[in-house]
């Protein structure tokens, strides 16, 4: 493929750092771009994904779909030179359901009400 039609991306982190930037095909879909980001996670932050289901790709305020590629993602800049597009990257790990064990229900103990209209 030819060098300039590759789209280079970088990948805005929670603080403000980076991931890139990298050379990508219009034809690489966002998972691909997941599983790079999951690889190149810097080792040193608190928040980190354990799989790229853990993380939310933005860019131009959409979340993108893992299905959909590059060139489908990349909006139209009109007039602007060729340049690094920045995604945001959101990490939102997955929770665990914890087990839940079957409860025994108890009969309600019947307790005596009464009104009394004065």
């Amino acid at each position: 493929m030819p060098e300039e039609d590759l789209i280079e991306l970088k990948f805005r982190l929670y603080d403000g750092s980076d991931i890139g930037p990298f050379r990508y095909s219009p034809t690489a879909t966002v998972a691909m771009l997941k599983e790079r980001i999951v690889a190149e996670w810097p080792k040193d932050k608190k928040i980190a994904p354990k799989v790229a289901n853990d993380i939310k790709l933005i860019n131009a305020g959409k979340i993108l779909e893992n299905i959909k590629t590059v060139g489908e993602c990349k909006t139209p800049f009109g007039e602007l030179p060729k340049g690094v597009i920045t995604m945001h990257v959101v990490v939102q790990p997955t929770i665990a359901k914890p087990k839940t064990e079957k409860k025994v229900i108890e009969t309600p103990t019947k307790t005596g009400c009464s009104c009394t209209i004065l």
